[in-house]
């Protein structure tokens, strides 16, 4: 029986498959949980994009751009995104989310709530993911991460 694993969970708050993925790790580990398996997460950073401007970008440009895919594509994408993420308990918010930004301050956020507790940082985290993909805020605002 494992008990007391330590799970690095290394994504980035702007990763749409990282909110979802999350979500569904949180999942498996409450289905465990009965057999005694347990595990403390621990959130490492990976930006995504650390050449982002702080003002960031059009989201549709950058995907369009980063992955060469059609508009038609960057929205299909998302419904397929969206689909998955309600499947697993997250919602993103429908045209909510119009830029992509930099997010280098949201990981020092999430590096000293995890010097405070995991479960601070995890909360962080999550309320990280809900503050960008549902309400479209920007995880690099000082405001928004005052908040």
């Amino acid at each position: 029986m494992l008990a007391g694993m330590k799970i690095d969970f290394v994504s980035d708050v702007s990763c749409p498959w990282c909110a979802i993925g999350l979500h569904a790790l949180e999942q498996a580990l409450a289905r465990v949980a009965a057999d005694g398996i347990t595990a403390t997460l621990h959130v490492q950073p990976f930006e995504l994009n650390p050449a982002m401007p702080p003002e960031g970008e059009d989201i549709g440009e950058h995907l369009t751009r980063k992955y060469g895919i059609t508009p038609e594509q960057v929205a299909a994408n998302a419904e397929a995104i969206r689909q998955r993420g309600a499947a697993v308990g997250f919602t993103f918010g429908r045209g909510q989310r119009s830029r992509i930004y930099n997010t280098f301050d949201a990981h020092r956020l999430l590096h000293w709530a995890g010097l405070q507790s995991a479960d601070a940082q995890r909360r962080l985290k999550h309320a990280l993911f809900r503050a960008y993909f549902t309400d479209g805020m920007s995880p690099g605002d000082p405001a928004v991460l005052l908040a």
